[in-house]
């Protein structure tokens, strides 16, 4: 069996796993079939751990809890300790999936956003093949150092179609 292949999600597909539709984060859909929330379908096919080892790092796992309890229009206003309790389930998804938290060895300021290059860092940290995010900025840099940063569509569509094409 081949091992899985370490990929980095940003915060921004964490966040809109769970708040952007109808799907619990204690149970995400994993195509196929592609629908709805294209966040919730990448943590789920992460969730499955069969091909992929999800790479988190602190910075990452920090962000998403101040987002999810930030007062709104900048956050989603959740009591911390629900945001707590969702990191601690991506954090069991990294480690059962062969990931895990990721220790920034480098710095990196390749991107004029300063939380996106912490990014970068975990994913250079953990060698990732990848990197998924729908966040502008880091899609304009993609590949970068030849690793490429896809959206939430394109994993969740390309990663479907491979399932796919090995049951043929």
């Amino acid at each position: 069996m081949t091992p899985p292949l370490p990929v980095v999600v940003d915060v921004n597909v964490f966040v809109g796993a769970v708040t952007g539709g109808h799907d619990s984060f204690w149970s995400w859909p994993s195509p196929p079939p592609v629908r709805g929330n294209l966040a919730a379908n990448v943590v789920g096919i992460l969730n499955d751990g069969r091909e992929f080892a999800l790479w988190v790092s602190e910075h990452i796992l920090v962000n998403v809890v101040r987002v999810l309890s930030g007062v709104p229009p900048d956050g989603y206003g959740w009591e911390v300790s629900a945001a707590q309790s969702y990191i601690e389930v991506l954090v069991e998804i990294a480690e059962a999936s062969g990931g895990g938290v990721a220790t920034a060895a480098v710095t990196v300021t390749d991107c004029p956003d300063h939380e996106d290059n912490r990014i970068l860092e975990a994913a250079a940290a953990s060698n990732a093949i990848l990197i998924v995010s729908d966040d502008t900025d880091l899609l304009s840099l993609s590949p970068w150092r030849g690793t490429p940063i896809l959206t939430s569509k394109e994993f969740v569509n390309r990663t479907d179609a491979m399932r796919r094409s090995r049951r043929r």
